[in-house]
């Protein structure tokens, strides 16, 4: 017997938190908009991302969540909808008292805690594939026939954007007959960073080719993406807190290539289709946050005590940081080289 496939008229995707968890919801959306184009899709998100899903033509509406909204004002607002389908890819505490608010047929994204912390705490992989999110919150909608359609996410841009990008450019006097890297060496928390000084060396490597660098990211990155371009030289410049995301998006998609950590402006890179270079230390593919069907290479160490976290920490457990530590600039610079070729 053939499974029943359900024709929604409403749908609500919650995803409220990260730059990569809301771009990795964007095959989904892509799907759901094909398989169901009469159906009107709204994104419940934290305003601050609310910008990398605006312009995506397969949301209808992206409903933004400020810092001081209340949950209760939120559910007020959702429950005049009548959505046929209510589908949850946080599966945090927010989204859980969501579900409690508003009534009707919730959808929850599998989670695989217990794998997880299995695999950091005992090195055992229960794992039995590694499942990018992006594939992950496809679980969400079994009975809606949608499936992965074998492309990239999806990082779409204004011609504002795109003003403000060239805006900006003119100003740090970055020419466009010069090949453009972007470097993004900032992450939230700090094992996830590669150490400023191998990114200084990185950045005065590809300038000296000829290159222009730009070092984006946001407001908490600012301090450390400027000392980083001051000690890179006169052909280094940073962007970090000066820009939206969608004028950092169009940076980056001018870039010839980008260089990150695990962290947002990865997924912002193969949302433009930029080719990235990203480098992985306590996390590992399994926790679903690899570079998803994209021109991308990770650099990372085969080491025993990885991964020690799913997103990172203040400081290595081990105190030694070798799994980002030993990951040498021009290793990372033949990694390049190859990319581009």
């Amino acid at each position: 017997m053939s499974p029943v496939v359900v024709v929604p008229t409403e749908i609500l995707v919650v995803r409220l938190s990260s730059i990569g968890g809301v771009l990795l919801t964007t095959p989904l959306l892509r799907a759901l908009r094909h398989r169901h184009p009469e159906a009107r899709l709204t994104v419940l998100t934290d305003e601050r991302y609310a910008p990398l899903l605006k312009h995506n033509p397969n949301v209808d509406q992206v409903a933004g969540v400020g810092p001081n909204a209340s949950l209760w004002a939120w559910a007020r607002s959702l429950r005049q909808h009548e959505f046929g389908c209510l589908l949850d890819l946080e599966g945090n505490v927010q989204s859980r008292f969501l579900r409690r608010l508003v009534p009707g047929r919730w959808r929850r994204a599998e989670r695989r805690w217990l794998a997880e912390r299995v695999l950091i705490h005992t090195k055992r992989n229960l794992f039995r594939e590694a499942l990018s999110d992006a594939e992950r919150y496809f679980t969400v909608a079994k009975d809606l026939d949608v499936v992965p359609d074998g492309q990239p996410v999806e990082f779409c841009l204004s011609e504002a954007a795109d003003v403000e990008a060239t805006r900006w450019l003119d100003q740090a006097g970055i020419l466009s007959d010069r090949p453009l890297v972007a470097f993004a060496p900032g992450a939230r928390a700090a094992t996830l960073r590669w150490p400023a000084d191998s990114w200084v060396e990185l950045i005065t490597r590809v300038t000296d080719t000829g290159a222009d660098a730009v070092v984006v990211g946001g407001h908490a990155d600012a301090t450390l993406a400027t000392d980083i371009a001051v000690r890179s030289g006169a052909r280094a410049a940073s962007s970090a807190g000066l820009l939206s995301l969608q004028g950092t998006g169009a940076i980056l998609k001018r870039a010839q290539a980008v260089l990150t950590g695990d962290s947002g402006a990865l997924h912002m890179a193969t949302g433009v289709g930029t080719p990235v270079v990203a480098l992985f230390g306590p996390t590992v593919r399994e926790f679903g946050r690899f570079p998803y069907q994209a021109h991308a290479t990770v650099v990372e160490r085969d080491l025993p005590c990885r991964p020690c976290s799913t997103r990172g920490g203040h400081t290595c457990p081990l105190q030694h940081h070798e799994c980002l530590r030993s990951i040498e600039p021009q290793g990372v610079l033949h990694v390049l080289a190859r990319l581009l070729a």
